[in-house]
């Protein structure tokens, strides 16, 4: 029997909550959200995480400035703290090589990362999922029961299409959704994000808008804090930190 689902419950034994952000393909800017996110729960003083469980295309690395996040060893990896977040990612430890996974080889890198990472104590462990509905987020699924779901979603028909499929995926395996954050909102597009909302679908939790100036401030956290990008990201950490009526 492996020992490593047990082993992962226990490391996650000091996290008092585990926010999953999820979307239905790639290209939606879901990691520069789920960054913004935990850069967001930081400024209000919380004790937070960063996991980037994209085992193929890290990135949350890129964003916060961080050729290759380090950690140090005791009893397990201690992740490095960047930007006042404890963050780890496969590319702690394959770097830039790309991880060459297939089958089982998925479900047991996943699982590994999971188990060998020490978190300690934190208010909240924003998880960066992979994109998409592969053995992945089936696998994470499994391994963080606790986990609440964050769907990043944008106006567009093509994302909306796989967005509406992530959110009966996420109803099917009973697991429970926050809200959409619909991201690169330009003004006057339709309200296509609202429409999912309506017949008791999720909460909109937030829109962020197009921002033309962010991709500039990629791996300047001092830059990226002052985007509109930022603004509007922060305003969802806040709106999600606060306690639901």
């Amino acid at each position: 029997m492996d020992p490593r689902p047990a082993v992962v419950a226990r490391r996650l034994g000091g996290v008092r909550r585990v926010l999953a952000v999820t979307g239905g393909k790639g290209g939606i800017g879901k990691s520069s959200v789920a960054v913004g996110l935990a850069l967001g729960f930081g400024g209000e003083g919380a004790r937070i995480g960063l996991l980037d469980l994209d085992l193929w295309g890290p990135s949350d690395h890129l964003v916060l400035g961080v050729p290759r996040p380090g950690f140090r060893e005791d009893g397990g990896l201690v992740p490095d703290v960047v930007a006042g977040l404890a963050f780890m990612s496969i590319a702690s430890i394959v770097g830039e090589r790309p991880a060459l996974l297939r089958g089982e080889d998925i479900t047991n890198a996943l699982l590994e990362l999971l188990a060998v990472t020490i978190w300690g104590e934190l208010d909240v462990l924003v998880v960066d999922m992979p994109p998409g509905f592969g053995d992945t987020l089936l696998d994470a699924a499994r391994y963080l029961p606790r986990a609440e779901y964050v769907v990043v979603t944008t106006p567009s028909e093509l994302t909306l299409a796989t967005t509406r499929k992530m959110l009966e995926l996420l109803r099917r395996l009973e697991l429970p959704v926050l809200g959409l954050v619909e991201n690169l909102r330009r003004d006057g597009e339709a309200g296509g994000v609202v429409a999912l909302t309506v017949a008791g679908g999720p909460r909109l939790v937030g829109s962020i808008g197009y921002d033309a100036g962010y991709e500039a401030s990629l791996g300047d956290l001092g830059r990226l804090r002052g985007t509109a990008f930022f603004r509007d990201v922060r305003a969802i950490a806040i709106a999600l930190a606060a306690p639901r009526e």
